[in-house]
């Protein structure tokens, strides 16, 4: 299977380079040169633009930031779909609101190629040792088709079922984070309050049945959010709104879990 991959960044760079390594033709493309410039030292080419590594292609990966930039990759002037043959897959590694990824599978049918969502989380240092967590929403079979290639990078990869799937479950998991960003951090306010020293709770807390990996980042930092503000509150602050609003619109009430997200985004002064 050739592949095509665009989004190089610090997380999508290492799922490259583990395709590469795989031993699968690989095209990659980029808006800046620098970011294909550590591929040097690979098999990997490098196409001028988004239809010619469409061209090149039977699997395109994208790995792009947000909404947007999906979509004017796969369809804008010189996009994938304009190079992609028939039969060939789109893969959306990117977290984006399900809409857009339905968007684009109805765009891509007249071509005749499939879309399947598979946001990922780990970040580089999972994706080069090989244990990215991918989560995957379409056609079994599609996904079938391209799992050989995911597992160059991932391991598990989680089918959840129709399109769209992926990213509802990377946005609960997401919003989850957030809200116990926000339980964790008052947690260690309130012990402090009373008395005792927000490193040793957190020692306690590490150990036992409260723990959570948001409170493992926050005492990574020193038991301070300004880090973890300046890295991803923007991020968490598009996530925790985007499952906000498919929510509403399926008329269904988050609970607890978004009043705690929304605490969290005001702590780290980014409210939704």
């Amino acid at each position: 299977m050739r592949v095509g991959f665009i989004g190089l960044g610090s997380q999508g760079g290492p799922m490259a380079r583990r395709i590469v390594e795989g031993g699968y033709p690989t095209t990659l493309w980029a808006r800046r040169p620098a970011s294909v410039e550590p591929f040097a030292d690979t098999a990997a080419t490098v196409a001028a633009s988004p239809t010619e590594l469409g061209a090149a292609s039977d699997l395109v990966c994208l790995c792009v930031v947000g909404d947007q930039d999906v979509m004017e990759v796969a369809t804008g002037d010189n996009g994938v779909l304009a190079g992609l043959k028939s039969g060939g897959v789109i893969a959306v590694h990117s977290t984006v609101h399900p809409d857009t990824c339905r968007e684009l599978a109805d765009r891509a049918r007249s071509h005749g190629v499939a879309v399947i969502d598979a946001p990922v989380s780990g970040g580089g240092p999972a994706a080069a040792e090989g244990h990215l967590l991918v989560m995957v929403g379409g056609d079994p079979n599609v996904v079938e088709q391209v799992r050989p290639v995911f597992a160059t990078y991932a391991d598990p990869i989680v089918h959840l079922g129709d399109l769209g799937s992926g990213q509802v479950t990377k946005l609960l998991n997401n919003l989850l984070f957030t809200a116990n960003l926000a339980t964790a951090k008052t947690t260690l306010a309130l012990g402090e309050a009373l008395g005792v020293a927000p490193e040793n709770l957190a020692e306690v807390i590490t150990r036992g049945s409260a723990n959570s990996y948001a409170l493992g980042s926050i005492t990574r930092f020193g038991g301070s959010l300004d880090m973890l503000k300046q890295v991803a509150a923007g991020l968490l602050h598009k996530d925790v709104s985007l499952i906000a609003d498919i929510a509403d619109k399926a008329g269904v009430s988050p609970g607890a879990v978004l009043d705690a997200a929304d605490a969290a985004l005001g702590l780290m002064d980014n409210p939704r």
